[in-house]
């Protein structure tokens, strides 16, 4: 299997949310358990070894990744949440995305300081989402080592607001 197999397992929905958007919907590819699978063992490859103390998932389609890394890295599981989920005291940070504004959060005593964070998300567009977790976890004296994600939109250069973090992404377009 290769990342070519991964790749066309996704499929483009045009206009959404917004019209002149164009979604990459990674449903198809995660309800095939080959594909599913081959997706998360080549993600975790990259960080196998490392010390991993908390991967940190970004809601929503980022927690099916973020969980089954942090299982296979022996690490603890954080989410980030869009505003108002999160039933404890929560910090949060507004950005922008490529259609509008949204504002995430996370509970304020969901990371001891010093911990090594993975940061896992299904997608990087424009770098907003991602930008404002790094702040969050930096913000409660995590220590981001890297993000991953499952596919990057090159074309957004969202890895412009992110050039203080590693990034590893499975798959480009």
């Amino acid at each position: 299997m290769s990342k070519a197999d991964l790749s066309a397992a996704i499929r483009d929905i045009p206009d959404f949310p917004v019209p002149g958007v164009v979604f990459k919907d990674i449903t198809t590819l995660i309800k095939d358990p080959r594909l599913f699978k081959e997706s998360v063992d080549l993600l975790a490859a990259e960080f196998s070894g490392r010390e991993i103390d908390l991967v940190v998932s970004v809601e929503a389609r980022g927690f099916i990744y973020g969980a089954a890394l942090a299982y296979r890295l022996g690490a603890g599981v954080i989410p980030v949440r869009k505003e108002g989920k999160l039933p404890s005291r929560t910090r949060k940070v507004g950005y922008s995305l490529e259609y509008g504004t949204a504002t995430v959060e996370i509970h304020e005593d969901a990371i001891p300081p010093g911990s090594r964070v993975l940061i896992v998300d299904d997608l990087l567009a424009t770098g907003g989402t991602l930008a404002a977790t790094v702040d969050l976890v930096r913000g409660l004296g995590g220590e981001v080592e890297a993000i991953a994600v499952l596919i990057e939109l090159d074309f957004l250069k969202g890895r412009e607001k992110l050039k203080d973090v590693p990034i590893f992404s499975l798959l480009h377009y």
